[in-house]
Formats: structure tokens, sequence, C-alpha cells
């Protein structure tokens, strides 16, 4: 008789599964759902699982609990260490310490420049054999050639800056980076936090036939009152000009986006707002790491040089964060 195999052993990942495949659970609603949607976070940042790969094959196959669990072995090399599977339980029992004790990275000056501006800079935040390596696999997951900008739009992915590769050795180290956590600890004032597996970005030049898709200035959090606190970041692989279609933001709304808001007539559609004017580029160099507050309007920018804007997008968040499950 063929024996079923040894689980994970995480409850939430069943909790997870069963919530998702759940008749008429698939938008969440109040209560219990809104409550769990922390934890399925957590959860898949431990995994190393991106949100959207998840949800795609759990609503595609429609996976047994077996399964799915096999799913996620797969993505993890096979096996599932311990201790990880010990810290993701402790995170869900609330059992993780949520001190940061670790030296400051940012300077006085730097977190005075944060609280104003709502973004930072953290130098060096990889070593740049991470960043040549990183963008090397972006050009071959592309099929591009660094020295010829004819590959650089025969792309299968379409005509989108978005490149949905997530999992590549260097990717992992600059996820797991001693300084970039080391940022974010000292942003967020703990050190319980977990990395997230997000995709990377190739914006290359605009020409005849290429004009920048987007994403223009927007928000990834709601818009409904109470405004929560949330980071995002983005990393350059390579050098950056503001001309590069760097990143932009508007400095400092993230103080004034609450009373923005409530100024606004009633039907207004604030994601529909123009506040281009008030977008700024923020430039880097290779290995350079743009923190931002989630209240800032953000987004990229056209490229108007002579060479693509290459980066990886990553976040770190703790165990618990407070957010405003009514969509906006």
């Amino acid at each position: 008789m063929e024996c079923r195999r040894q689980s994970i052993g995480l409850a939430h990942l069943e909790n997870f599964w069963n919530r998702k495949l759940k008749p008429g659970n698939r938008e969440s609603g109040n209560g219990r759902e809104d409550a769990e949607w922390v934890n399925d976070n957590t959860l898949l940042c431990g995994l190393g699982l991106g949100l959207h790969e998840t949800l795609a094959y759990l609503y595609s196959a429609r996976p047994t609990y077996d399964q799915f669990e096999q799913w996620v072995l797969e993505r993890n090399g096979g096996s599932i260490d311990q201790s990880l599977s010990n810290r993701l339980n402790d995170a869900f029992a609330g059992r993780l310490a949520n001190n940061a004790n670790s030296e400051p990275l940012f300077t006085p000056d730097e977190m005075a420049f944060w609280d104003e501006n709502g973004y930072v800079v953290l130098h060096e935040a990889v070593t740049p054999e991470n960043c040549r390596t990183a963008a090397a696999a972006i050009y071959e997951f592309l099929d591009a050639d660094p020295a010829d900008p004819r590959t650089w739009y025969q792309r299968q992915i379409g005509h989108t800056i978005w490149v949905p590769l997530m999992r590549h050795p260097s990717f992992e180290a600059n996820r797991h980076s001693p300084r970039i956590h080391r940022a974010f600890a000292q942003i967020w004032g703990r050190n319980d936090l977990w990395v997230n597996t997000d995709q990377c970005g190739f914006n290359p030049p605009e020409c005849g036939d290429w004009k920048f898709p987007g994403p223009h200035l927007h928000w990834d959090m709601s818009l409904a009152l109470p405004l929560s606190f949330g980071t995002q970041a983005i990393l350059y692989l390579t050098d950056t000009d503001a001309g590069q279609g760097a990143f932009q933001c508007v400095p400092g709304f993230h103080r004034e986006l609450e009373t923005w808001l409530k100024s606004l007539p009633a039907e207004a559609d604030p994601r529909q707002e123009d506040l281009s004017a008030l977008a700024r580029p923020v430039p880097g160099k290779a290995g350079d790491l743009v923190i931002w507050h989630q209240a800032l309007p953000h987004g990229s920018s056209p490229n108007r040089s002579s060479r693509p804007r290459v980066v990886q997008y990553l976040n770190l968040r703790p165990s618990q964060w407070d957010f405003n499950p009514i969509w906006k």
C-alpha cells in the first residue's frame, strides 16, 4: 500500500489552500478572511512563493492538498528546512521577537530625509557581482544581448517592462542581503522581517515601435481611510540615470495624502488625478536600493537614454502589520 508522504508541517498552508479553493471565497471579505491576509503574505514570503504565481496555480489546477504541497516543495528544492517551518509557525502564533537591535545603517540625516520625503537610497545594498549576474539572468531570459539594441524589443512577454522571472541564485542572494535586511529593520523598527519573491524589470529606451507602457504614477495600497504604513523597494542592477527610465515618485506626499484625499470631491477617483508635474526621478548606481513609503505616488518613467533600465523588485514586511481591508 502506498504511504502518504510526510507533510510540510505548516497548519496555515492547508488553511490557505482550503480558503482559496472554497467556492465563492476568491475575494477577501470581512472578518476572518481579512485577518488571514497578513498570515497569507508571511506564509508566501517564507516559502519563497510569488502571490500571483501561487493564486494562478491554485485557480487553474485546483489541486488536492497533497498536490499543492508537492508544488510548494518543488519550488523549494524538494524540502522545507525545519528551522524555517518552526519560524513560520512561531510567526503565525505571534511568538517572534519584534524589536530591532542591529546597528543602524542609515545616518540621522538619511532618516530625516526619509521622514521628510518618504524615500531613501541604500547605497551598495548588494555586491557588484550579484548585480552583474542578476542583470545577465534577465538578459538571458529575454533572449537579449546587452550590446545589440535590436534584441531589446523582440520579446515574447509582450509590451511591458515587467519580467516574470523570479528565481535565480543571484536574485535570492539579493533578497537575503544582510544590508537590505538591516535597512528595512531600521525603517520598520523591528527585525522579524520576511522578504517577498517578486518579478524583475527591463525598461528599454523608447524608439519608433516602442513607447513606455507604464506603470505611471500609482499606489499599490488601499486609499481608504485610515491609511496604513508599508514599504516598497526597487534594486538597480545597472547604473541608471534620471532619464533612463528611473523610478519616480512625488516626494513628501505621504505626509499630505490623507488631507489631499479629504479635499477631493466625493465623486472624484484619486487614482485618476494627474500628479505627474510633482513627480521626481530617483537615479542610482548598480547596487543602489530605493525604499519608499507606500503612500507615495510612484512609478517608472519613459527611458529616453541609449541603455535599458534593469531592476529587481523586492520588499520586506514584519510577521504582523496593519492594513486596511477595504480597497479604494
